[in-house]
């Protein structure tokens, strides 16, 4: 998304957070999704996909909780950000529990790797977006 910054700069109501701050959290959240989904699909095409079945519905939610977190933040929510807040942290435990079950695959499967990764960058983008609501 190459102008999502240049959109948040048209916006008003940001939920307390810079243009920088909010393209980039858009942005991972939208990459990690997107992994996160591929990963679960890719899963499913493995041989020991039953036995990933924990991990298939762990990059499944966090997919949802990922996408909802997107679009509360490309909303924005006014002077109340407790809403916010709330989602920013269910988007950080999804892809903390995503990223534990990944993580111990992903030195088999590129895709648990790459979503492995993308999670861990979701959930450090989250804390950040939390210290800053929470100061």
């Amino acid at each position: 998304m190459p102008h999502t910054r240049e959109l948040f700069d048209t916006m008003t109501a940001k939920a307390g957070l810079s243009s920088d701050v909010l393209a980039n959290a858009v942005d991972t959240l939208q990459e990690c999704e997107e992994v996160v989904t591929a990963c679960a699909m890719g899963m499913l095409g493995e041989q020991d996909a039953l036995d990933m079945a924990p991990a298939i519905s762990r990059d499944l939610d966090c997919a949802d909780v990922v996408g909802t977190t997107r679009r509360l933040l490309t909303r924005g929510s006014g002077p109340d950000n407790s809403l916010i807040s709330a989602q920013v942290e269910a988007c950080l435990l999804a892809c903390e529990r995503s990223h534990a079950l990944c993580s111990r695959h992903a030195a088999h499967h590129a895709h648990c790797q790459m979503c492995a990764e993308a999670t861990r960058q979701c959930a450090d983008m989250c804390r950040r977006i939390l210290g800053v609501l929470h100061r």
